[in-house]
């Protein structure tokens, strides 16, 4: 059986629409609070179930990327903690000697989740 095509700007679409129905406008709206225009709706109404998995997989997708930046500050802690305790001089530096490669990929990926401020969700992002 033949994939359905996943039509690209219908799925942005649908990332962007909060579902909530303006009785105003007979339309959703966009997360912003913009309602959507009458072609916006008729668009979003043409959507398959192959898009609206696609959008589902999306979010799915950024509410991990959002537990992972939640999680971080205790994650880098953990992760720091035994290089911590084989030191005397307790700091950074120290610590990210003692890493190997690997270690130090792990350090910067943890550290990156912090430095980074959070991404807003947008659609082909995630």
């Amino acid at each position: 059986m033949a994939q359905p095509e996943i039509r690209p700007h219908i799925v942005a679409l649908l990332c962007d629409a909060d579902f909530k129905y303006r009785p105003d406008t007979n339309t959703w709206s966009h997360r912003d609070g913009r309602p959507f225009s009458k072609a916006e709706q008729a668009t979003a109404h043409q959507c398959t179930r192959a898009e609206l998995e696609e959008v589902q997989a999306q979010f799915t997708r950024y509410r991990e990327y959002l537990r992972q930046e939640q999680e971080a500050p205790e994650a880098l802690q953990r992760f720091l903690a035994p290089f911590m305790a084989q030191l005397t001089e307790k700091n950074l530096g120290n610590a990210v000697d003692l890493m190997t490669q690997d270690e130090r990929a792990e350090f910067d990926r943890l550290l990156k989740h912090i430095a980074e401020p959070v991404r807003p969700f947008a659609a082909f992002t995630f």
